[in-house]
């Protein structure tokens, strides 16, 4: 098989098809238009995972809705996009935490508490 490795089940091409609601020859057609790639065993069948079935039926509901295989390859690239910069500001969002927590607890190692009337206070006088 390729490189990809199969996190949960894989399904020959009708069995994705019929799991998808479509023809066999229709997820030819969309591997043909990019809009899937399918892993390949080393005879070169085609094998779909469970991630593959979810974008199948995404490109079925957009195509039941009108949009053309042109604009449902623009969609898809748009969300994988989408879902790449929200996982990107998820990290980013998650090390400012993680910057803001240390420099809290650096705080609490460098600052030393004095109570109150243990310093002396300066006045100022015009």
């Amino acid at each position: 098989m390729d490189s990809r490795r199969y996190p949960s089940a894989v399904y020959v091409i009708s069995v994705a098809a019929e799991l998808a609601g479509v023809h066999p020859q229709t997820l030819r057609i969309y591997e043909r238009k990019g809009l899937i790639n399918p892993a390949r065993t080393v005879g070169k069948s085609r094998r779909y995972s469970d991630a593959d079935i979810s974008v199948l039926r995404r490109i079925q509901e957009l195509t039941n809705a009108g949009v053309g295989l042109p604009g449902v390859a623009r969609i898809l690239e748009l969300e994988a996009r989408l879902a790449r910069t929200e996982a990107e500001l998820q990290r980013v969002r998650d090390a400012a935490e993680h910057a803001v927590a240390e420099t809290h607890r650096q705080y609490r190692r460098d600052l030393v508490p004095v109570p109150r009337g243990q310093f002396p206070v300066r006045v100022r006088r015009p």
